[in-house]
């Protein structure tokens, strides 16, 4: 009697333990990761366009690094659509300097496309070099 409620203490507290680690994991730090994929709005379109569903399981949630102009700025949202498809978020706040038609180079995590949009979508985004 007295092994079964070890036993199941045990297990109790092993569970318990594993739930609070996989809960309380570290949170990923996509501006310090090295990009997984350095891709450019053509080819992402390229590639979601000749099949969708292996081209998400490639990118989900992926740190992607793309270059392309500034075509909207949301300050509201924190947010930038750079080469007309691709939606950045900020986590904070918008860097200094973006503009209209300026090229950035972004780093961010991939979620996926948005079909109603015809929108990529990046979040925990961050500059890592801009030009002109």
């Amino acid at each position: 009697m007295r092994k079964k409620i070890l036993i199941t203490i045990s297990l109790f507290l092993i569970t318990g333990i594993a739930i609070y680690r996989y809960s309380y994991k570290n949170h990923r730090d996509i501006e310090s990761e090295t990009a997984d994929y350095v891709v450019t709005v053509y080819g992402l379109e390229k590639e979601f366009t000749s099949n969708d569903s292996i081209a998400t399981r490639k990118y989900q949630d992926k740190t992607v690094e793309l270059t392309a102009r500034v075509t909207t700025i949301d300050l509201e949202t924190k947010s930038i659509v750079i080469g007309e498809k691709i939606f950045a978020s900020f986590k904070d706040s918008l860097p200094k300097g973006i503009a209209i038609g300026k090229e950035l180079k972004i780093k961010g995590r991939f979620l996926g496309y948005d079909e109603l949009l015809q929108e990529f979508k990046i979040d925990q985004s961050s500059v890592s070099h801009s030009n002109k």
